[in-house]
Formats: C-alpha cells, sequence, structure tokens
C-alpha cells in the first residue's frame, strides 16, 4: 500500500519515508534480485544498505558488477548475504574474488550485453533468446546451440527477478523515472524485470513536472520510490598527472 498523497488529493503516492520501510513485507531468504548500477554510477546504495540491515541472506543477485569492497554489492558481500552472481565484470571486489576463489560464491558470468538484454527480455516477458555472443566459449557450454541462416547461436535465459532496485536522478509520486547519463546503462533494464521494483531517487517532483519524452522508465513498472537527496558521489578509480 503506498503512502497517501496528502498535498493535493489527486490519486496516490507509491513514495516510502525510507528505505528499510520500503522493502518491509517483500524480502526473503534466497531471493533472486536485479540491481542496477555500472561500476559505481547509479548504485542504489540506500537501498542496498537497506537490504544488508534486514540481515537476508541466500541471494541471488544479477547486476553489471558487484561494486567494490564495503561500496554497492559489495556491502553484502562483506556480510556473507550474497549465494550467487550473475555478472559481466567483477574486477574491483577483492572481498568477491576471495569468496569465487574460496567456493563460497557461486558466479555466473554473462558477456555484458548478453546480461542488459537478458534483463530487458525478461521485462518484456520473453523467456529466451538466441545469441552469437559467446560462442565456442566457456560461457557457451551447457546452453543450447541452433544454427540460423548458417551461422550458430546459443540460447540465452531472459531475467525475471523476485524484486529489482534501482537507482534514478528524478522520480515523481507515481513512480516514472529519469536516469542520467552512465546510469542509464543497466537501471532501465533491471526496473522492468522485477516483479517487484524499489526505486530511489536523489529529486522527487510532482506528478506532472516530468516531460513525459523524458521519462526513461514508466511508473507502471515501479512499486515503490524512496527520496535520497543526499547520494554520495563516488569515484571509482582517481587518475591525476603533474601540470
Amino acid at each position: 500500500m503506498a503512502v497517501a498523497d496528502l498535498k493535493n488529493g489527486a490519486g496516490f503516492s507509491k513514495v516510502w519515508p525510507d528505505a528499510r520501510s520500503a522493502l518491509e513485507g517483500i524480502l526473503r531468504d534466497g531471493m533472486l534480485l536485479a540491481i542496477g548500477g555500472f561500476g559505481l554510477c547509479g548504485v542504489p546504495d540506500a537501498l542496498i544498505l537497506a537490504l544488508r540491515e534486514s540481515g537476508v541472506r541466500g541471494l541471488t543477485i544479477a547486476s553489471n558488477n558487484a561494486g567494490v569492497d564495503q561500496c554497492g554489492i559489495g556491502m553484502l558481500l562483506q556480510t556473507r548475504q550474497v549465494r550467487k552472481m550473475i555478472s559481466s565484470y567483477v574486477g574491483e571486489n577483492n572481498e568477491f574474488e576471495r569468496q569465487y576463489l574460496t567456493g563460497e560464491l557461486e558466479v555466473e558470468f554473462a558477456p555484458q550485453g548478453t546480461l542488459a538484454e537478458r534483463m530487458r527480455a525478461g521485462g518484456a516477458g520473453i523467456p529466451g533468446f538466441y545469441t552469437r555472443t559467446g560462442v565456442g566459449t566457456l560461457v557457451a557450454e551447457g546452453k543450447e546451440h541452433k544454427e540460423f541462416d548458417g551461422v550458430t547461436y546459443i540460447l540465452e535465459r531472459g531475467i525475471q527477478a523476485d524484486l529489482a532496485l534501482v537507482k534514478a536522478w528524478k522520480a515523481d509520486r507515481l513512480g516514472n523515472l529519469v536516469y542520467r547519463l552512465t546510469a542509464r546503462n543497466f537501471n532501465p533494464n533491471a526496473a522492468t524485470c522485477g516483479r517487484i521494483t524499489v526505486a530511489e531517487a536523489e529529486i522527487l517532483v510532482e506528478p506532472g513536472e516530468l516531460d513525459p519524452d523524458e521519462i526513461h522508465t514508466p511508473g507502471i513498472f515501479v512499486h515503490r520510490v524512496v527520496h535520497n537527496p543526499n547520494a554520495e558521489k563516488r569515484i571509482e578509480k582517481i587518475t591525476t598527472r603533474e601540470a
């Protein structure tokens, strides 16, 4: 149930007071989550922190990467709440590496474009699709191969997550979302593939203030919204040179 919009009395609001309350009644052990973000950009940090504090365990997380140590999904790795990662790049997380090499963490690697399409397909109700990416590599092992016009493709399954957590730049109270720059890479696909989708946004506006042509994720896909106006802007790698 959404929080009543008492300001204008017109309709309802999907905005919840904080990240913890926005996840109440949703979480359970063993869930499959889709989490937006690209490196340290567009990561729903407040929601991930609330997820960590909930104590839920045995999670499978589909995300482009696992953040870095103690940031992003890295926070969940530190507390051993993740059972499996479905990712395309994980090279900046030492704890991820340690858990993988010791057998504590299961990893399913997916090429970046394939992972994005798996989320998009799941959100569109497409259970699987064929792609040439990965043919002849370890990625193709155990997957169906099929030939089209003399070319071999492999079958990849769409991802339909129990819960999607995404980060938006702007949102209105009806859940319409706008992303900014690199944050648009994985967040829109993650948002649509969740059976339940919770978004955090830096800027919250009233219905009608967003230009319809600006909206990247329509509110029909979003169930709950959290306002996080003071999101930390992290830099993954700082490179300097002498003047």
